[in-house]
């Protein structure tokens, strides 16, 4: 059992995947869905701090180098692109703009690149880290619901 906790845990950290694998993989091991729900929001969260602080400060300084310059360019632009996007959809409501994205399942969106362009937007990082765990638990919310839906869906047939 910890074993599965654990997979699903990391899975959590991954970026691209996050909550959008590690939910519907813990219901489908059978976890306990209180637990599995706080275990993958946990892992989820340990990497954003890091993102904020480090991220863009990496990245930036990786773009020009030759083996790694392409691969940190396609993550800049995509928190360039995710922070342009917020900026103009949300005006002076940043703060529940970062959420939604973060919190709705999206391919593109989630912790890390809600992070990222919090990071490049240089939003507060109290406010960026509150607005991404409350799109996070929002995120795991959805993910459970339709995991779960699937699930009966699929015991039917």
């Amino acid at each position: 059992m910890l074993k599965k906790y654990l997979i699903a845990f990391f899975i959590s950290m991954v970026p691209l995947v996050e909550l959008r694998l590690a939910v519907p993989y813990s219901i489908t091991m059978g976890l306990p869905t209180v637990q599995a729900y706080i275990v993958c929001i946990v892992g989820n969260m340990i990497p954003v701090p890091f993102i904020y602080l480090f991220a863009r400060r990496v990245l930036e300084w990786g773009k020009d180098k030759k083996i790694i310059g392409k691969l940190f360019t396609f993550f800049l632009e995509k928190g360039h692109k995710g922070g342009e996007k917020l900026k103009a959809s949300a005006g002076k409501g940043l703060f529940v703009a970062l959420l939604l994205f973060v919190g709705i399942p999206l391919p593109g969106t989630g912790a890390w690149t809600g992070t990222l362009a919090a990071s490049i937007l240089d939003m507060d990082f109290k406010d960026s880290v509150i607005a991404v765990l409350l799109g996070v638990i929002l995120a795991g919310i959805i993910m459970g619901l339709i995991s779960a839906g699937v699930l009966t869906g699929l015991k039917l047939f």
